[in-house]
């Protein structure tokens, strides 16, 4: 098969580069070669780039100052290093006497020819890898050497991004909002303390999930959720339907501070657990068979029933697991009130656990966080990159959705 005829710029450049290899004797053996011509070439089209916007600034040639009509004038070049992904290249960029120049083939402030680089290891560290990790990388991928800091300056840039995003507008209503916290070790003031993650996910009333918000504070507490709650409003939100939460105490009173209709829906799982933490292991799997007949009753009266039953049969040996049920039961009832696919969406906080395990798999290299700013821009760039996939809708959201306007008809018609 015959080679596609080139293009005149094409074969010019052949002839160039025919030329070029012939009168410097330069032999291409491996890719380590093709690399040093590629970034000779570049360095050279990029310098006449960069002349040539520079005479476009002044308004005259380098030798033409016949047609001058500036007090300003060139003063010399300047060196540069550039990273390319073919290797670190040197670049002379000219210079004005009143600094006026800003060149726009190469920014101001920009170290890259491409960004192609940045984004890799944005997405590097997005997924978790070490400094060392994307090092190593980036050693392979572009024969450069990058630095810790050099890493930390790339994906700092995130963070006025994450403010951003942290205040960006809401929608006015959502079906459900998941609120949870997890746990991270961040050094503060030369210790390593425990810092609590507050992360709210909710769903429109179109089915869509998406992360309303993640904010690093200290130890989970009511309080710090009530500033949270009081944000989102902020934001926008005029009506939360149903919070599911944790069982921390003082949550349901700071949600209800702020959206004084909201249903509150205490997560099963986290009640399970809390409630089970102490029962013998020889006996976790009858237990949990009883207690199972409580939260998966059809109806909450039989619920009720069933409760009293794992009450006397189980009371004398474990009496705080029924009086808990009992103190918190109409913050974990809530659900019995919706039909099935409502049921689902709400009895346990799953939908925020999956995206918890997301992140704890995304940061289980990082034992300690050198701050909270470090700490959140790896989990703002982690959400994103896990979110990506989160572009469907919930198969059953057009039953969900339709029953939830027949229980909510009245607050939904005011909004």
């Amino acid at each position: 098969m015959a080679r596609k005829k080139d293009s005149p710029q094409k074969a010019a450049l052949r002839e160039m580069m025919s030329t070029y290899l012939k009168e410097n004797n330069v032999k291409v053996k491996d890719g380590t070669d093709v690399n040093s011509i590629m970034r000779d070439m570049m360095s050279v089209i990029l310098e006449g780039a960069l002349d040539e916007e520079m005479n476009e600034e002044l308004g005259y040639s380098k030798y033409d100052y016949r047609n001058k009509e500036t007090d300003n004038s060139r003063n010399g070049y300047s060196q540069k290093t550039m990273h390319t992904s073919y290797g670190d290249m040197e670049l002379d960029i000219p210079r004005d006497r009143k600094g006026k120049f800003e060149p726009q083939v190469i920014k101001k402030y920009q170290n890259t020819i491409t960004q192609d680089m940045e984004e890799k290891i944005i997405s590097m560290y997005a997924k978790g890898m070490t400094t060392a990790d994307i090092e190593s990388h980036m050693r392979e991928l572009y024969d450069i050497e990058i630095s810790d800091s050099t890493i930390s300056r790339i994906t700092d840039k995130s963070l006025p991004i994450v403010k951003e995003w942290q205040e960006r507008p809401l929608e006015d209503i959502y079906a459900v909002v998941f609120m949870d916290a997890i746990h991270y070790h961040v050094r503060h003031e030369g210790r390593i303390v425990k810092h609590a993650v507050y992360i709210a996910i909710g769903i429109d009333m179109n089915g869509r999930k998406d992360v309303l918000g993640m904010y690093v504070g200290q130890n989970e507490s009511a309080k710090f959720w009530l500033s949270i709650l009081n944000g989102l409003k902020n934001r926008g939100v005029q009506d939360i339907l149903i919070a599911c939460v944790d069982g921390l105490t003082g949550f349901p009173q700071a949600i209800e501070a702020v959206f004084p209709e909201t249903e509150i829906q205490q997560c099963i799982i986290h009640q399970i657990r809390n409630t089970t933490r102490f029962v013998s292991y020889k006996e976790i799997k009858p237990l949990m068979a009883d207690l199972k007949r409580v939260y998966a009753a059809p109806t909450e009266e039989i619920a009720l029933t069933e409760l009293d039953s794992f009450e006397e049969k189980w009371g004398a040996k474990y009496p705080k697991i029924a009086k808990s049920w009992k103190d918190n039961w109409a913050n974990l009832a809530t659900y019995f009130k919706y039909p099935e696919a409502v049921r689902r969406l709400i009895y346990t906080t799953n939908a925020i656990e999956g995206f918890n395990r997301q992140l704890r798999k995304v940061t289980k290299a990082k034992t300690v966080f050198p701050s909270d700013d470090s700490l959140l821009k790896m989990l703002y760039l982690a959400m994103i990159d896990i979110t990506k996939k989160w572009t469907g809708h919930r198969q059953d959201r057009g039953q969900i959705h339709s029953q939830l306007e027949i229980f909510f008809e009245e607050r939904l018609a005011g909004l």
